[in-house]
């Protein structure tokens, strides 16, 4: 897996301030641009964070290139809905010896990663069979598995960001889009760390643990059962 954040909103932290400050202000928004020093901005943005007003942090997007993972983890990732994506067509791109994810608890297993790998070599053999007998990639694509890799662009708002790193930072989130999670958070906190700074699981996020039964457990705070 790869992450590489692309593009950001300039002066991302400073944007957020400013609009936030906008709607106490009657200068407009480039003269609070102007004017706003860094010390404004992180108070801005300690306020903005205590106080849960997020609103202000959709005027600050991040665009990601992420590379080596599973359409398991795309079929995932589409949920969270404020997004824009672009991923590799499987119609339009042929997945020929095609590259796939192995979840960590198969490849742990000597017995289970052999079957594993031999099942993707069966399913790349029909699938260049379907192709080399006239069958459309469009079509052929359809015995292509879950674990199948993939490349996609990525676009969120700071708004945005901050729900999926509650849900997909999460211990009981899958490990793989918890390990996207993880690489995309320190991605934007390098950029943006103040408003990043209490990015993450909810339990961090929040102080609070919204899996009631499900918990993992290994943070102390208390539970909001569902």
């Amino acid at each position: 897996m790869d992450v590489t954040l692309l593009a950001y909103t300039p002066e991302p932290e400073k944007t957020v301030a400013a609009a936030a400050r906008l709607c106490y202000s009657p200068l407009s928004g480039s003269e609070l641009l102007e004017h706003l020093d860094e010390e404004q901005v992180q108070e801005f943005l300690t306020r903005l964070i205590s106080q849960g007003h997020e609103s202000p942090f959709e005027h600050a997007s991040f665009t990601f290139s992420i590379d080596g993972v599973s359409r398991a983890l795309s079929h995932q990732l589409v949920r969270h809905r404020i997004a824009s994506f672009s991923q590799k067509s499987q119609r339009y791109v042929t997945e020929d010896g095609f590259a796939y994810v192995m979840p960590p608890s198969i490849a742990s297993n000597k017995e289970h990663k052999h079957a594993f790998e031999q099942l993707m070599y069966e399913i790349m053999r029909q699938y260049s069979a379907f192709l080399s007998s006239g069958i459309p990639a469009e079509d052929a694509r359809f015995i292509l598995p879950n674990a199948t890799a993939t490349n996609l662009m990525l676009t969120m708002n700071a708004r945005s960001l901050h729900n999926f790193f509650r849900l997909r930072c999460c211990r009981r989130a899958q490990a793989e889009i918890r390990q996207l999670a993880q690489l995309m958070l320190t991605e934007v906190k390098k950029v943006a760390p103040g408003l990043f700074t209490k990015a993450g699981p909810s339990c961090i996020a929040e102080g609070i643990c919204h899996e009631g039964k499900m918990t993992c457990g290994q943070m102390q705070v208390p539970m909001r059962d569902r």
